[in-house]
Order: C-alpha cells, then sequence, then structure tokens
C-alpha cells in the first residue's frame, strides 16, 4: 500500500513538473511575443506607467494608446482589405449602373483591367470609394460591410479577413486594457467600414475608433430617421491628419502609439512629444514565410521615413519573423 501510494505520488509529480511550464505560459500575458528586445520594452513601458507612486506613474484616465489598423493590427497585402471591399461592391452594384461599363475606373474593375486600374491612380480609387461608400444610410453601409466580410476569403490564405489579424497584437490590446488603458484604432481605413468588425474582434467599441469619413447628413423620410453618407471626403485620417483626429475625438495625447507605416508617422511623432514616459512602436513586416516582407519600396504600407524617425528617436521597431512565435489567431503556435 505504502509503494502504492508513494508510485502514485511520484507520478503525480511527474505530470505537475509536465504540465507546469504550459501553465505558466498560459498566464503569460503576450505568449505570442518572444522574450526579445520589443517584448521587454512593452513589459517595462506598462510597469513603469501603472506603478503608483513611481515617477513615471501615469493616472488611468490619460492611459491612451492608439492603434494603426491596416498593416498593424490585421495584414494589408497584397491590396488593403477595404479596397478589395470596394471593387467586389462595384461588381456587386454594377447592374443598377449600367453607365460603369464606359466610364473608368469602373470599366477597369469589372473587366478585370489591371493596368487601367492602376493608371487611374489615387483619383480613381477615390471615385470607386466615393460610389460605394455613400449614397445610403451609415447602418446600410455597415450591414454590407458585415455581409462582405462573413463570405470573403482573402485570396491567398483562403481564411475569412477577420481572421487576418496579428495574434500578437490582440493579446497587446488585451494586455494594455488588462492594465487600465483604453485602446483606440486611428486609421486611414474608413471609419464606419472598421466599426462593422471593430468590436467583435478587437474588443475596441465603436466610440474608439477613428478613421476617415464621409460628409453625412440627418434625414426625416416619412418618420423614417437616417444618418446619410454624401459623396465627399469630410476628413483623411491618414497621415497629419492622425494627430488632428485625436485631438479633437479624444482630446487627449496618446501615452502609447502603434503603427507600421509613413502613415503613421506624424501619429507617432505627436505622441512622443509629450511630457512623461511615452511608447512608439513599429510592426516591421519581416516575414515573408508566414506573412510579407517589405518596407521602404513598398507601394502598401510604406516604411521609410518613419523607420528612420524609430532609430532616430529610439522608438520599437517589432522584428515580425523574429519576434513573434505566432502571427495569425489560426496558426499552430
Amino acid at each position: 500500500m505504502r509503494q502504492s501510494l508513494a508510485s502514485r505520488n511520484l507520478r503525480w509529480l511527474f505530470t505537475l513538473l509536465l504540465i507546469l511550464p504550459l501553465l505558466v505560459r498560459a498566464q503569460e500575458p503576450l505568449p505570442s511575443w518572444k522574450d526579445g528586445p520589443s517584448r521587454q520594452a512593452i513589459e517595462a513601458f506598462v510597469s513603469a506607467v501603472t506603478k503608483e507612486g513611481g515617477k513615471d506613474y501615469v493616472p488611468p484616465a490619460e492611459r491612451i494608446a492608439v492603434f494603426d489598423n491596416d498593416g498593424t493590427l490585421w495584414s494589408e497585402q497584397p491590396m488593403y482589405f477595404e479596397v478589395l471591399f470596394a471593387l467586389d461592391e462595384v461588381k456587386r452594384l454594377a447592374p443598377q449602373h449600367p453607365e460603369w461599363k464606359e466610364q473608368q475606373p469602373f470599366k477597369a474593375v469589372l473587366e478585370g483591367d489591371q493596368k487601367a486600374l492602376a493608371e487611374s491612380g489615387t483619383e480613381g480609387l477615390m471615385k470607386i470609394i466615393g460610389a460605394t461608400h455613400s449614397g445610403m444610410s451609415t447602418e446600410q453601409f455597415i450591414e454590407q460591410s458585415q455581409g462582405w466580410l462573413a463570405k470573403a476569403v482573402h485570396p491567398r490564405s483562403k481564411k475569412p479577413y477577420t481572421e487576418m489579424v496579428y495574434q500578437p497584437m490582440l493579446e497587446l490590446l488585451a494586455y494594455l486594457r488588462a492594465n487600465g488603458f483604453r485602446t483606440y484604432i486611428v486609421s486611414g481605413g474608413e471609419v464606419a467600414f472598421m466599426r462593422a468588425f471593430a468590436e467583435e474582434v478587437y474588443g475596441i467599441p465603436p466610440e474608439q475608433v477613428i478613421g476617415t469619413t464621409f460628409e453625412s447628413q440627418f434625414q426625416d423620410k416619412d418618420g423614417q430617421l437616417s444618418i446619410q453618407r454624401l459623396p465627399k471626403l469630410a476628413h483623411n485620417d491618414d497621415g497629419p491628419g492622425k494627430p488632428v483626429s485625436i485631438d479633437t475625438i479624444i482630446g487627449r495625447r496618446p501615452i502609447f502609439a502603434f503603427g507600421n507605416s509613413d502613415g503613421d508617422l506624424q501619429m507617432l511623432q505627436w505622441t512622443m512629444a509629450g511630457n512623461g514616459k511615452r511608447f512608439a512602436g513599429l510592426v516591421h513586416h519581416t516575414d515573408a514565410t508566414r506573412e510579407w516582407a517589405y518596407d521602404r519600396e513598398s507601394k502598401i504600407g510604406r516604411l521609410d521615413k518613419a523607420l528612420d524617425a524609430a532609430k532616430a528617436g529610439n522608438w520599437t521597431v517589432v522584428d515580425m519573423a523574429g519576434e513573434w512565435s505566432r502571427v495569425y489567431p489560426f496558426e499552430n503556435n
């Protein structure tokens, strides 16, 4: 009996020794971040600003964290996902617009003429965005966006776009919120499109999603009240537009900011220019195997001036290939 009891105790001890590392791992706040310079910098910053009585302590009301979306919270290759949505919307709406068969850039979209579409440039893209993002109520547009997200899949992974999010960044958002931060999206993406999925995917409510906006107007049509979206840009929330939005909507300068491209440079600069301890981070796309590798020469998510600023300012630059053990939630860790 004693030997049997001792044998069982040894087996329990052996099992405990096996699972203990897994239990410890499960309790780590950033399990998909390798123990490297980026993770250490994040944890050191959070520890410093949340330690009551410490010289760098920041009250919870002032713990504002802002994140770009495309290329920072989810992938942005081979094209911004919202643009892919807009192209699909042109095809869906085409029967209602027979004139598009002869009008560029819609003609290029319908014929799959990538060369002509590229030649239409920013002006052509804005025509597509304007035609597919306006002329309806905000509720209708969000419903269209959610319908597309529910069925569309990424051309390479064949996964829903809402699964092309970065597992390490989901963990970072949760880690910050657990430490009293309010997390905001501040993106060049259109605000209603992002609000269609941000709360479900990122845990960020609509009122904390800031983006590019169209002009709109209140409408009372036979007692049916709505906010109608007009085909005119009200604010471009990219580059210098991001600090303007932060100042206008949040009303507090962030102490923590993350981006991935030159479009985020001014937001990072604005964050770091404030008083007290601050954090600026860049996701550097260095993983051609699990994601994509691109920076200075990329037409999508170009990281050039911001990379130089990060090196000069000693900001945190995350080496995706070297510092993330997992990129997407659907990967095996």
